[in-house]
């Protein structure tokens, strides 16, 4: 008999709603048994039934729902979302990269596939997926026939599942690099060292968006990682495009994009951001565009705090290096920042640095990594456009 979770009296109502995480503490009892990792049965107090998800005792989140009828986690269900999740993809996006599957989004809690060209990127985050990950593959190989399959289940978030981390090629030919298109441009993605599972492909269409601000401006683009933006700068005919990163391996993955692309109007710079701005400053320089793309500030509620202050930090000191009517791009993915508190931070760092700002785009993720209503988490990403008066 397997797991059966009830829920305290009352509980049900947030789940019924869409809710899929289910904490310790909404759980009355647990009745039956089975290994850790395994499909679970969730009941309201009263019995009646609201889903299905895996169960991890070893994790904060003890079960997640993505099961809400009577079926089961056998192939034809994997197989049938990730073809579901392709094809809403494929009937909005053109180009050879984009996020097949995104966690939650898409009701495979903890996996996440990454398309690029004819090879694909996964992670396998949570302990139900892990112990799923052979039938899982032959979903991916059975619907997209892939050269390479690479696993990039390095984040630290495994840990808390009780899983270690891990990274390498796990299917097909022994391929580190890949090319893809975005947005027209050659990009070349290094598959074992880049980012996450490689390279971030929710910025795309906002790195679209940036084009219609660079043409003949001077552009700083910080924390620039592969040059995502600083390509698409260069691109639209930027003048100069200063891209500025503290990670070698980043730079260079930049130039040999820029090289690809025949660009020659971008100049790598290694360097602490932070201190660099602090240093142009000092120095009286002053930029027509700023792009602020930084890594993630937090990883708990208990670092909001902090966070906050840096990002703080980080825009007055843009603000303060733009020309009047400048454009300043600022960007966060810490999703324990909410859309409303990054706002009130841009505002507090207007004020504090002297300058009048216009919002002109405000933008999330792309759609690639939909967001469900029900669970915040979901969406994390916060992008503003803003002219510095």
């Amino acid at each position: 008999m397997g797991y059966t979770v009830i829920l305290k009296k009352n509980e049900e109502k947030e789940f019924v709603n869409g809710k899929t995480w289910i904490y310790a503490n909404e759980v009355y009892k647990i009745e039956g048994k089975d290994k850790n990792g395994s499909l679970a049965t969730v009941c309201s107090f009263d019995g009646r039934f609201i889903g299905k998800g895996y169960i991890n005792h070893l994790s904060k989140i003890l079960v997640r729902l993505f099961i809400f009828n009577d079926s089961v986690d056998d192939k034809e269900l994997f197989l049938s979302r990730i073809k579901y999740a392709d094809e809403m993809r494929k009937n909005y996006l053109t180009d050879n990269c984009y996020r097949v599957v995104f966690s939650e989004s898409d009701y495979l809690p903890g996996l996440i596939v990454d398309r690029f060209n004819d090879v694909l990127s996964v992670q396998f985050l949570t302990l139900g997926m892990e112990l799923k990950k052979d039938v899982i593959l032959e979903c991916l190989k059975e619907h997209f026939n892939p050269k390479t399959i690479v696993e990039r289940s390095d984040a630290e978030v495994r840990k808390k599942e009780g899983l270690q981390p891990f990274k390498g090629i796990i299917y097909g030919e022994n391929v580190e690099t890949v090319q893809v298109y975005e947005n027209g441009l050659k990009i070349e993605i290094d598959l074992l060292n880049g980012q996450k599972t490689g390279y971030f492909l929710d910025q795309k269409l906002n790195r679209l968006a940036l084009r219609r601000y660079s043409k003949d401006k001077t552009v700083l683009d910080c924390f620039c990682n592969a040059g995502g933006f600083s390509l698409n700068a260069a691109i639209a005919g930027a003048q100069k495009v200063y891209a500025l990163d503290i990670s070698k391996q980043a730079l260079k993955c930049v130039e040999v994009n820029a090289k690809l692309n025949g660009l020659t109007n971008i100049k790598t710079v290694e360097c602490d951001v932070f201190e660099k701005l602090r240093e142009y400053k000092s120095q009286g320089k002053i930029f027509d565009l700023i792009v602020l793309d930084p890594p993630a500030f937090c990883k708990s509620v208990s670092e909001v705090k902090n966070a906050y202050n840096g990002y703080k930090d980080i825009n007055i000191l843009a603000m303060k290096l733009l020309k009047h009517g400048g454009i300043l791009v600022s960007s966060s993915c810490t999703h324990f920042i909410s859309q409303a508190v990054f706002r009130r931070m841009l505002t507090e760092s207007s004020k504090n640095a002297g300058r009048r700002v216009k919002v002109l785009e405000e933008k999330i993720q792309c759609l690639d990594h939909p967001s469900l209503l029900s669970e915040e988490e979901s969406s994390y990403l916060k992008f503003f456009i803003m002219q510095i008066d």
